[in-house]
């Protein structure tokens, strides 16, 4: 039986669609020009983590499950005494995607779990970095249909970083709004 490769559903959309509109909106003169989309990181720090280990575990069993990659603990820097925190302590936790998994979860981002969130009218397209990188908050982490509502103990957010080889915001804007990226409609 031959096998199947199956291509993320984006991924193509880049090649065929993406590509050839960037190319003609910045007349690139090479393909190698056109921004992509490197990686997409996700972080999470857990509210509480010093008091109780298991949050952490939680935290990561989450975000293992959202993203279909293992997360890793993040650990704290520097003792701050007001907060009760150690140097090495786990604060929280995070996941890098590159490659097919990347396209993968920004497909179920864009087409699943932004649509669940309440009153959602698009998403701020103020948050660029100004190297061509954007980060946006979730302030649910229930909006992705994995987590199952009824095992979770609290609503936490999380950050997701979207991080491109583009120059400019105005091209890291272009390449998100053609990947599906659901901007609100305010820009100048």
């Amino acid at each position: 039986m031959a096998t199947v490769s199956t291509k993320p559903r984006l991924k193509s959309k880049y090649k065929d669609e993406v590509v050839p509109a960037l190319m003609k909106r910045f007349s690139y003169k090479s393909i190698m020009q056109v921004p992509r989309l490197e990686k997409i990181a996700i972080n999470r720090g857990v509210n509480g983590a010093v008091a109780d280990k298991k949050l952490i575990d939680i935290a990561i069993e989450e975000m293992t499950t959202i993203s279909g990659q293992k997360a890793i603990a993040t650990y704290s820097k520097k003792d701050i005494s007001n907060f009760k925190l150690r140097k090495n302590m786990p604060i929280g936790a995070r996941v890098t995607l590159r490659g097919e998994k990347m396209y993968e979860f920004l497909d179920r981002l864009i087409a699943v779990a932004l649509p669940r969130v309440r009153d959602f009218k698009g998403i701020n397209e103020k948050s660029f970095d100004g190297r061509g990188n954007y980060t946006m908050g979730v302030t649910e982490q229930i909006i992705f249909p994995e987590i199952d509502i009824d095992k979770v103990n609290k609503i936490t957010g999380l950050d997701i970083s979207f991080v491109t080889t583009a120059t400019t915001d105005e091209e890291a804007y272009e390449l998100l709004k053609e990947l599906g990226m659901p901007f609100k409609n305010i820009k100048k």
